[in-house]
């Protein structure tokens, strides 16, 4: 079994370290193993800990053998991406200056897990701050992906995703302020699950009240994102949103094949305008087509009005420059080009038009909730093409379905940012594969709060595919 441990599933490892049937040592040390081996070609780690890993390794395993009640996660491995504060173990933040930041808590996330048994065997990859989409750094350099080193793995979670793609453990702590789970989980064939606002906290959101990113899980199958979700959710004083969150039983059996029948699911390819690859319209299809065929009703809806990048742009770049300006100021140098580019146009934008972004914001979730008087899901690609080659900067262009396109944002993921200010939770599912042999994503979209009814219905429709494809690259 040694050999095939990586492959395991969360759900899986769990069950056997339970019943005694896999060590923790042997698990956590095949998984830091397969993260050392494969760093050198895809660079998807910033911090490794290998040593903190196996002692906690050790003592779970002691644990076990003393007849101690098992957390949901006792003695598997996980990761964690670079933005995300863990106690003793630094956190650069995928930026320079922060190369020898250590915090001294985890953040609340990462301690529920944790407190269910989970080790953490390093930091993953990010984009300084998280700012751009794809995973690259002065700090580390650029991520790959794992089904072609020559292409982006999406970003800024890409160190998480690749990870994950690859084999190195089946749980990976990610973050999505955009699209930033969701992204990379389309780019590398995995699952990645922006959960509804405040159903996981946030404690290291500045602006709690008006918060729109997120700590979210990234995995291989919906049933490990469950898992993860029964560890990661449920109400912390540090998070507004997450106060007088439902208790949701995240762990409950998935219900039996049909739990699509019935459901209305609309569907959008995309935002008038916006081109989509062929690829990706070939593999939408199908995925519709698997929708219909599990019972569920399919109709389209409208994307007028869903034209949501300059919205959150305003928002989001204006929160980046009060958050990042300063420190930028410091040392200019330090940082990417593309970094202060993004920071520097955060300068056109008045505090009023910051207030009518908000109130656009606010439009844009009712918009989205009177679609749901009429659908119990909604349907749409994740990305419009695949994975842009390795070095492509958010400030370049790409071309999508033959014709080139210059702002990234708005037309490689233009169905990503929206469920962000919306809150309503947003899973990214492997769907197929384009004709040059990278991932296609199927984002479904849940009502606010409806996580495990979400969960489910992406569960059912990962059922009836072809099951985890492996990419070709790793192994």
């Amino acid at each position: 079994m040694s050999d095939s441990l990586w492959q395991l599933s969360a759900v899986e490892a769990a069950r056997l370290v339970r019943g005694k049937a896999l060590s923790p040592v042997e698990l956590v040390r095949a998984a830091i193993e397969r993260a050392e081996r494969l760093q050198p070609a895809l660079n998807c780690f910033i911090t490794l800990c290998p040593e903190q890993a196996l002692e906690a390794a050790r003592a779970a395993e002691q644990a076990l053998m003393r007849g101690q009640a098992p957390g949901l996660l006792h003695g598997l491995p996980f990761t964690v991406k670079d933005l995300v504060n863990t106690a003793g173990v630094r956190t650069t933040f995928g930026a320079v200056p922060f190369r020898d930041n250590v915090p001294a808590e985890d953040a609340v996330a990462v301690a529920r897990l944790r407190g269910q048994g989970a080790i953490l065997i390093g930091k993953t990859t990010t984009p300084e701050f998280g700012t751009k989409s794809m995973t690259d750094s002065p700090l580390f350099g650029h991520t790959r992906n794992p089904w072609s080193p020559d292409r982006t793995c999406g970003g800024s979670s890409g160190g998480a995703a690749a990870a994950t793609a690859a084999g190195v453990t089946a749980l990976a702590v990610a973050t999505d302020g955009g699209g930033s789970t969701r992204i990379p989980a389309a780019c590398c064939g995995v699952v990645g699950f922006k959960q509804s606002i405040g159903a996981i906290p946030h404690s290291q959101a500045p602006d709690a009240i008006g918060n729109q990113t997120y700590v979210t899980p990234t995995t291989r199958t919906v049933a490990d994102t469950r898992l993860m979700m029964a560890a990661m959710s449920g109400p912390h004083p540090c998070d507004p949103w997450s106060m007088g969150a439902p208790k949701t039983d995240y762990l409950g059996q998935a219900e039996p094949p049909d739990t699509l029948r019935g459901k209305r699911v609309r569907y959008c390819v995309a935002p008038p305008g916006r081109p989509v690859d062929a690829d990706v319209r070939r593999a939408f299809a199908l995925a519709l087509e698997r929708l219909a065929g599990l019972g569920a009703r399919i109709e389209p809806f409208d994307g007028a009005g869903f034209d949501v990048e300059p919205v959150w742009r305003v928002i989001n770049h204006t929160v980046w420059r009060a958050r990042y300006l300063p420190l930028i100021a410091q040392a200019p140098d330090a940082y990417s080009a593309s970094l202060r580019r993004q920071i520097e146009s955060a300068m056109q934008f008045s505090a009023v038009q910051y207030q009518e972004a908000m109130f656009a914001r606010t439009a844009l979730y009712r918009k989205v909730q009177a679609l749901f008087d009429e659908a119990d899901l909604l349907a749409m690609p994740t990305l419009s093409r695949t994975a842009v080659p390795l070095g492509t900067d958010i400030f370049d262009s790409i071309v999508i379905d033959g014709r080139q396109c210059a702002d990234i944002r708005g037309h490689w993921y233009p169905w990503t940012m929206l469920f962000n200010m919306t809150g309503n939770p947003a899973i990214s599912v492997p769907c197929g594969l384009g004709r040059d042999g990278m991932p296609i994503g199927l984002q479904l979209v849940g009502r606010c709060r409806a996580d495990r009814e979400l969960l489910l219905a992406a569960e059912a429709f990962e059922d009836a595919g072809p099951g985890w494809s492996w990419p070709p690259q790793p192994e």
